[in-house]
């Protein structure tokens, strides 16, 4: 009996478990030009998404659901939350001693951190996206992408953050749902891990090693725009919803999902597969295309505007936007391919 309850103790209380800490770690030794700085940049990040993860839970008892009244940069209504949010990453960003430039969706001017805590790190991000759904309690989260300063004798500027995202060193995103999962890649690792966040240790936990697209036929857009849409992705879901003219086989059409928050789309996509689009330049490039464009081509997929791939786009200002498609390559190719075509005729 004695044997059975310490196996039983065993399997419940797991000690073989890696962490997001150990596991950056771990890679940071690995690299022979590594100094630590990034490591102690995501630790930051990691705790801000904590943070952020237990406001979310407790959104309704602290009174923090609903507008402020305000507007953002991007004239969208402010919500409670997303200042909360934005104080919460901005502080622990600019505490790290490793960041130069701040840029959030929340702030209409990049935020330059004083030379007493100035590191050499640019982080772009949206500090709580989906911010839209808080009241109905749908799933939220955070997006980043981390630069390197271009010159680390000179002071830091724009320019440091208006670059493709080919050169960004590391994004992610934090999904605050049933669980809160970060999730992250390394620029030219071509791997993505997922780590759930264990409340009772207050750690992540790798739960998702090596995370590739799945196969899955499933088109994610928001079909209420549909009168907006130019006759390339028209096309391209008409051609998933129904057989074409003349067909007389069996034809089985793509499931539609879509959530209305980026993350909690992506994060579906990459698990389950298909493809997540957005036409028009509504998403935000440094902060929410360039993030996810990373991710998703490291799990195996692609990303692009229509015409082009999205990490090679360099934007002309702070928020700028694009439209964006990504998923499984065969699905993104194939909205290439109707692009392409559609230019052809012009």
């Amino acid at each position: 009996m004695a044997s059975n309850s310490k196996e039983s103790a065993r399997e419940d209380l797991r000690t073989d478990f890696v962490t997001l800490t150990n596991d950056i770690l771990s890679r940071q030794q690995r690299s022979k030009e590594a100094t630590g700085d990034l490591t102690i940049l995501l630790s930051a990040i990691s705790s801000a998404c904590k943070w952020i993860s237990n406001v979310v839970r407790k959104a309704e008892l602290m009174k923090v659901i609903g507008v402020t009244g305000g507007t953002n940069v991007q004239n969208e209504n402010v919500q409670k939350l997303d200042i909360l949010s934005n104080e919460i990453m901005c502080n622990l960003l600019r505490d790290s001693g490793k960041t130069a430039i701040l840029v959030s969706e929340e702030d209409d001017e990049a935020i330059f951190v004083e030379d007493s805590k100035r590191g050499h790190y640019c982080v772009c991000f949206d500090p709580l996206d989906g911010s839209s759904n808080i009241d109905c309690g749908v799933s939220i989260g955070t997006i980043f992408g981390i630069y390197r300063v271009k010159s680390e004798g000179a002071k830091p500027s724009i320019a440091d953050v208006l670059r493709p995202g080919t050169e960004m060193v590391a994004a992610g995103y934090c999904m605050y749902g049933s669980s809160t999962v970060l999730v992250l890649t390394f620029q030219g690792s071509n791997e993505v891990n997922g780590y759930t966040l264990d409340p009772s240790i207050g750690e992540f936990v790798l739960t998702h090693r090596n995370m590739k697209l799945g196969p899955k036929k499933i088109y994610s857009i928001n079909e209420g725009n549909a009168h907006t849409f130019d006759a390339a992705i028209k096309g391209y879901i008409d051609s998933v919803k129904f057989p074409p003219a003349g067909h007389t086989g069996k034809f089985t059409p793509y499931t539609a999902r879509y959530v209305g928050s980026m993350v909690a789309d992506v994060h579906r996509t990459i698990l389950y597969g298909g493809v997540f689009l957005y036409p028009g330049a509504k998403l935000r490039i440094l902060y929410e295309c360039f993030p996810m464009a990373l991710i998703v081509e490291a799990a195996g997929g692609k990303a692009s505007t229509g015409r082009k791939r999205m990490l090679d786009v360099v934007p002309e200002k702070l928020h700028a936007r694009s439209g964006i498609v990504l998923g499984t390559s065969a699905e993104v190719e194939a909205i290439e391919a109707r692009y392409k075509e559609l230019d052809a005729k012009k």
